[in-house]
């Protein structure tokens, strides 16, 4: 009788045990689990002389390289055949922009240890041959929407590897293409030609997440905001502008 109460208790230890052993695991290792989005910026990202190189940012280069590949050639094109001077401008902007981000890159990329490509992607070949193929007022609507959408979305990755990297080269590239790619989009807008309810609509299709915000407007307008101010009594040196400037291009005088 003895010896089946030494073993019923020692049953229960064991599974009591084990039983604090299970939950106590998920806490001590989750920061080694495969997966977690910690583990894995671990995992891809290399220590270099600038600062620690993740994944993102090596991608980031590529995407810059792919982008000059492809928008350089699209940007001489249109200089040569765009009837109307508007595309032929933001060409120009194309070829000057990429053409000085493209050496920026390389240089980047040689100090890093990470290889380019030297042709563009399938999908950025299959935007040439489009090009190619089209003439007059199909030409320039082609021209401004393909290369507006594409600048729209590299866009949105600039912003996350300027925010995120630790690597100094890459955070200056990041800078540098972010003037680059705005002054692009910048370019393509004024032609008149970008259809922004296709490029919204294909936002749309790949969102996840539910809007937020104010509710629609009812027909009447609110009452106005009342303006920021800064509170106290401290003085201020320097003050806002009264008037937006226009936007800050390129120099697009090619040497």
């Amino acid at each position: 009788m003895l010896l089946r109460r030494i073993n019923g208790t020692a049953l229960i230890i064991a599974a009591l045990v084990a039983t604090v052993g299970a939950l106590a695991f998920p806490v001590w290792s989750y920061a080694d689990r495969s997966g977690t989005g910690q583990a894995n910026l671990n995992a891809s990202t290399v220590a270099t002389q600038w600062g620690p190189l993740s994944a993102t940012d090596r991608d980031f280069l590529v995407k810059v390289r792919l982008a000059g590949l492809w928008e350089l050639p699209a940007g001489q094109q249109a200089i040569e055949r765009a009837p109307s001077q508007a595309i032929k401008d933001a060409g120009d902007h194309l070829v000057v922009g990429h053409t000085d981000l493209d050496q920026r890159a390389r240089d980047v990329a040689a100090k890093l240890g990470v290889e380019l490509p030297n042709q563009p992607s399938e999908q950025q070949q299959g935007w040439l041959r489009e090009l190619s193929a089209a003439s007059g007022e199909e030409y320039e609507r082609k021209f401004a929407n393909l290369l507006r959408n594409a600048h729209g979305k590299v866009f949105a990755l600039v912003a996350q590897v300027r925010h995120t990297t630790r690597n100094t080269l890459i955070r200056q590239l990041a800078t540098d293409a972010n003037q680059t790619v705005l002054d692009h989009i910048t370019m393509l807008e004024q032609t008149g030609k970008v259809d922004f309810d296709a490029i919204a609509n294909e936002a749309a299709g790949q969102a996840t997440a539910s809007p937020s915000g104010p509710p629609a407007p009812n027909g009447n307008l609110p009452p106005a905001p009342s303006p920021a101010v800064p509170s106290g009594d401290q003085q201020f040196t320097s003050r806002p502008s009264t008037q937006p400037g226009p936007p800050t291009a390129i120099n697009t005088n090619r040497p």
